[in-house]
């Protein structure tokens, strides 16, 4: 039985949910699932839980996630992306500079209220955003506290003279259900100048990067191999204290009793045979679990 993360590479043009299928059949397995979505168009890191570690998920989607992307100035649609109708034109004749694109960037940082696009999988009165698009049914979109930790430049602006638009390449870190779309569409709206997204990878998703990731092809040429393409469930808890456990203090964990523990930390990892078997979380004078891995192997 496998039991960990894969931190797939994404390719351009599948769903998240297709990864998810094709995995399951090539793995054999049925306990699977992702960690947060990502579009189509996007590609990058998209963690895949898989045995035990599907356990993981909700925390998986706690962790920040980082971006990189391409905007441009002149255009805008009503998914905030190429894949939209265009809605509006409008000549650059003068270039920003990065000061003018940086300044506008930091009034979209910190904890914001964001409004969804339109063309997004968020449920309304049981319908998805972009089920109410498609029908052309108005509709209310709610909004959403999301934290933007930075946004901001990478690389040369690029102007196109001929088009009259202006491209610019952006890194942005980010809370989980942030849009990245409206981060650019809003941008544009700071600078009184239409803006769409025109393409994005995710390099960092539930704390793994894009030097993790793998490709399917990958994963198909070394199936008996998994330590080449698997991360271990520990390596989800890098950051947490471990506390490894004699047989007296694991048979009591076992049955999900409290312990006692000589630590100043809310949160710890219990370790058992080189696993962690549980999480454990301080309550009053004791730690009690919070999470338990006992098929962790």
């Amino acid at each position: 039985m496998l039991n960990g993360i894969v931190v797939l590479n994404k390719e351009r043009g599948m769903t998240s949910s297709d990864c998810v299928y094709k995995l399951r059949k090539l793995l054999h397995i049925r306990k699977i699932g992702h960690a947060g979505t990502l579009d189509p168009e996007v590609n990058g890191v998209l963690p895949i839980a898989i045995g035990q570690a599907t356990k993981l998920i909700e925390l998986m989607h706690e962790e920040p996630k980082a971006y990189i992307g391409t905007g441009r100035f002149g255009l805008a649609t009503d998914s905030y992306d190429l894949e939209g109708k265009i809605l509006e034109t409008k000549a650059v004749e003068k270039p920003f500079t990065r000061d003018e694109i940086s300044s506008g960037m930091e009034k979209l940082t910190g904890e914001l209220e964001q409004v969804p696009p339109i063309y997004s999988a968020v449920r309304v009165n049981g319908m998805r955003l972009y089920e109410y698009a498609r029908k052309n049914i108005p509709v209310e979109r709610p909004k959403r506290k999301v934290e933007v930790f930075n946004y901001q430049l990478t690389n040369e602006l690029r102007y196109d003279k001929e088009h009259k638009t202006q491209d610019f390449d952006f890194a942005i870190k980010c809370s989980k259900g942030t849009y990245v779309r409206s981060l650019v569409n809003d941008l544009g709206t700071h600078l009184n100048m239409p803006a769409v997204m025109t393409s994005l990878t995710r390099i960092a998703s539930s704390g793994f990067n894009i030097n993790h990731a793998v490709c399917l092809a990958d994963i198909e040429k070394n199936l008996d191999y998994p330590e080449k393409w698997l991360q271990a469930i520990d390596d989800f808890f890098s950051d947490y204290p471990t506390i490894d456990l004699t047989q007296d203090q694991f048979n009591r964990v076992k049955n999900g009793a409290a312990i006692k523990l000589n630590i100043p930390r809310e949160k710890v990892a219990l370790r058992f045979n080189n696993k962690i078997k549980a999480i454990y979380k301080k309550v009053g004078q004791d730690y009690r679990p919070v999470l338990m891995l006992l098929n962790n192997e």
